[in-house]
């Protein structure tokens, strides 16, 4: 099939040029020489039309349209792609985050007694009767019911919310996670917000049940392509290691 087109350079004359392949129409596209608007013909055709306006243009630029996208899209997943923080890893951070905690709640505790609030003597004696027989339901009853200790808990438990709650929410991890260069993001790559850091720690509760059930809730991770807890499923976020 034989191509024309109108070079608009010549000022003089005929300034219709051919015949060309389409092979060889397209270099010229390329080059510039054939703008969007330069008149083409080719065999078969009743009448001259714009370059843009011809079935070979417009499948060329749907071509063209399709590889850019692709490409955006590899480049983005390519820059997407995540190093997923591991069930090991997290562990050990856990454990790391959990020992934190503890020494707020020593500190708490060594406070408490020293006020008179709980009797330091008393409770010795009651947590050493639970730990001469941890299965007796009477020895752990009075630990419990010592004066204070529900208070002491409470304190506990405040402590550990905070503790999680403002780490996440304001550095996106905890301690424990900052010291394995790990970091919590939503499932869209963003930094968390308090109201998420507030639902992932709760959600982390209810994965803590799931010890009653093997730990199905943490065992998870080792299956994940993500490596997500339950928690992270509840709450639509993943921990990864920082770029």
């Amino acid at each position: 099939m034989s191509w024309f087109f109108i070079d608009e350079s010549i000022t003089e004359g005929d300034r219709r040029q051919g015949p060309y392949s389409l092979d060889e129409i397209f270099a010229f596209v390329e080059s510039g020489k054939i703008t969007d608007n330069t008149l083409v013909w080719k065999s078969g055709e009743a009448n001259w039309k714009p370059w843009k306006e011809t079935a070979e243009a417009k499948d060329s630029a749907d071509r063209d349209e399709l590889l850019k996208n692709t490409i955006d899209l590899l480049l983005k997943q390519s820059q997407d792609k995540k190093h997923y923080a591991g069930f090991f890893v997290r562990l050990v951070a856990y454990i790391v985050d959990n020992l934190a905690v503890s020494v707020f709640c020593g500190i708490a505790f060594l406070i408490a007694s020293k006020t008179g609030y709980l009797d330091l003597a008393t409770l010795t004696e009651m947590a050493q009767a639970f730990l001469d027989d941890p299965t007796s339901a009477e020895a752990l009853n009075n630990l419990m019911e010592a004066p204070g200790m529900w208070d002491f808990m409470l304190i506990c438990t405040i402590l550990q919310t905070a503790y999680f709650v403002f780490f996440t929410g304001k550095f996106s991890a905890t301690p424990g996670k900052m010291l394995f260069r790990l970091r919590i993001e939503s499932a869209q790559g963003e930094k968390l917000n308090w109201g998420l850091a507030l639902v992932r720690y709760l959600a982390s509760i209810f994965t803590q049940f799931t010890l009653m059930l093997y730990g199905l809730g943490y065992i998870i991770v080792c299956i994940d392509p993500k490596r997500r807890a339950l928690h992270d499923w509840i709450a639509r976020t993943r921990v990864v290691y920082k770029e």
